[in-house]
């Protein structure tokens, strides 16, 4: 192993039984140096990396050298482990909801690692923990200390685990899809603060990531992985501009593109909202006045057409999710909905259900929107023996292989568990749940963002053609404009929960009227 290397994998091969999943992987990170590996979902990105600091489960066989700082990582003591992941190596996990103690409050997750590697405690800990929340730009952050993770939106949440990450100035900073659930403007702000913390300290930057476009922006050197091997590497801008290897160039070809079907002209409408406006109570002091509700949406009026698509735009926090939901009424809100002409704010009881039927969502994290003790027909078919008690089991089988087919899976996948799909096969299996209902509206919540380039242009192609074909609206929440334009006719912007800019989508994009919108479009690098 090389010296002069801050970390480094020689000839590394993880297996799992008679499954190889990386093998004979070599790199290195050198100190003060940012380096991407890039690859498909299942290339084995992030297995080899969990491999190398020992945090797969005990059946995975590791073989292959693995060194940090001339330390040889495969004869560490698990004492010795604990001092350096969190301490000198930090971690950010792609999944924060998982990652995070859902029974702990912010603060003392965060104090927990300052405590165990630096003897940090009270005072102490509270304000270096509110230093590191201001660090990664999250805001009122006297509140969010004392707030618990369900409390925070998907973006809040990775911010407070790359604060984890950094909280003990690690020497090698290992970032697993860390602007997943961030939107564009985030996303460039992180990467700074990373690239300005590897600067700063000389702290080595290990980044796995499926976006191109950031890895092309910040990155020294790549290293792209296909089916557990690295088919090819070298200087980032090297690599982005003569790619030597087929997969390489597939890669960077895969980029959303292409445009949603044309609206019918005659297209009925299918939803509309007028002064639609959604407050969430403040919890009563002890012995104080209770304070002001916080305004989630300001009044706002819109519309969807049958077949439309309308993209709903904005940083994390903007109030996307909370629209939505309110929308289809899974929150309280405000204001008139009305729903193919009738109201659908004043229904209740089993009225309302029977809408549901047409009413559904696909969350923005298949991991944890699917059960994992469900085989995969018993998800997609749940919905359906729930609203139609009056189908039998042959009816229900037959309707569950319909809906497989209908979003490209094969019907003998219904007996698995989703713990062996692929993320992107995982969110068809969320697409076909809600589609087995036959929705005349369906909302899209960020469903492309886990999801590696090439998945997500056939996940937008996979779309546009279900909605071609039976006319279904879509409420589209993406934080990628790549991805909205590829598949909005409309889109709002909204920006601390009122609409600051809507319109046809292509001309909201080329022609921006806002401030706000023309910062979004930069930092999205459309062009």
């Amino acid at each position: 192993m090389s010296p002069s290397h801050l970390f480094e994998l020689r000839q590394l091969a993880v297996r799992f039984g008679d499954r190889l999943a990386v093998d004979s992987l070599s790199l290195h990170v050198d100190r003060g140096e940012f380096v991407a590996v890039v690859g498909e979902s299942g290339s084995g990105k992030s297995v080899s990396v969990l491999g190398a600091l020992g945090l797969l489960p005990p059946g995975a066989e590791i073989t292959g050298e693995r060194a940090f700082e001339h330390r040889d990582l495969s004869r560490l003591s698990r004492r010795e482990w604990q001092t350096i992941r969190g301490g000198q190596i930090g971690f950010v996990f792609q999944e924060p909801m998982t990652s995070l103690n859902p029974l702990h409050t912010i603060g003392k997750q965060i104090g927990e690692t300052l405590r165990l590697h630096q003897g940090l405690r009270g005072q102490a800990a509270h304000q270096r923990s509110q230093e590191l929340l201001e660090r990664v730009k999250l805001p009122r952050v006297s509140e969010l200390l004392d707030a618990r993770p369900h409390q925070l939106s998907g973006g809040q949440r990775q911010r407070v685990m790359i604060a984890m990450a950094i909280a003990n100035d690690p020497r090698l900073l290992i970032a697993d899809e860390p602007t997943t659930a961030l939107d564009v403007t985030v996303q460039q702000e992180i990467l700074a603060l990373l690239d300005s913390l590897r600067r700063d300290h000389g702290m080595g930057l290990l980044l796995i990531s499926h976006d191109l476009n950031l890895v092309r922006r910040h990155a020294d050197r790549v290293v792209v992985m296909h089916r557990g091997q690295a088919v090819e590497s070298g200087p980032a801008a090297t690599v982005f501009k003569t790619p030597t290897q087929p997969y390489t160039r597939k890669l960077l070809a895969a980029v959303p593109e292409g445009s949603p079907h044309p609206l019918a002209g005659d297209a009925p409408r299918l939803l509309a909202a007028k002064r639609l406006r959604v407050a969430f109570e403040r919890p009563k002091p002890f012995l104080r006045a209770r304070p002001p509700a916080f305004v989630a949406l300001e009044p706002m009026e819109l519309s969807l057409h049958a077949g439309e698509t309308l993209g709903i735009v904005g940083e994390s926090g903007s109030g996307k999710s909370t629209l939505a939901a309110a929308l289809i009424r899974l929150i309280d809100a405000s204001g008139e909905i009305h729903y193919q002409g009738h109201r659908l704010d004043t229904l209740t009881g089993k009225a309302l259900r029977r809408q549901r039927r047409e009413l559904q969502i696909v969350f923005q994290d298949p991991y944890g929107s699917l059960s994992p003790r469900m085989p995969v027909a018993d998800l997609i078919s749940e919905g359906l023996r729930y609203h139609h008690l009056e189908l039998d089991t042959a009816t229900i089988e037959r309707r569950v292989a319909d809906a497989l087919a209908e979003v490209d899976l094969p019907a003998d996948c219904g007996d698995r568990y989703p713990h062996e799909f692929s993320g992107g096969q995982r969110q068809r299996i969320a697409i076909a749940r809600a589609l087995i209902l036959k929705p005349r509206l369906l909302v899209l919540d960020e469903p492309t963002s886990a999801l590696d380039r090439t998945v997500q242009k056939q996940l937008i192609e996979l779309l546009r053609d279900v909605q071609a074909r039976h006319g279904i609206g879509y409420l589209f929440i993406s934080h990628d404009l790549a991805v909205v334009r590829a598949l909005s006719h409309r889109i709002i912007v909204l920006k601390d929960g009122a609409i600051v800019e809507q319109g046809r989508c292509e001309q909201v994009l080329s022609a921006p009227r806002s401030e706000y919108t023309r910062a979004l479009i930069a930092a999205a690098d459309l062009n």
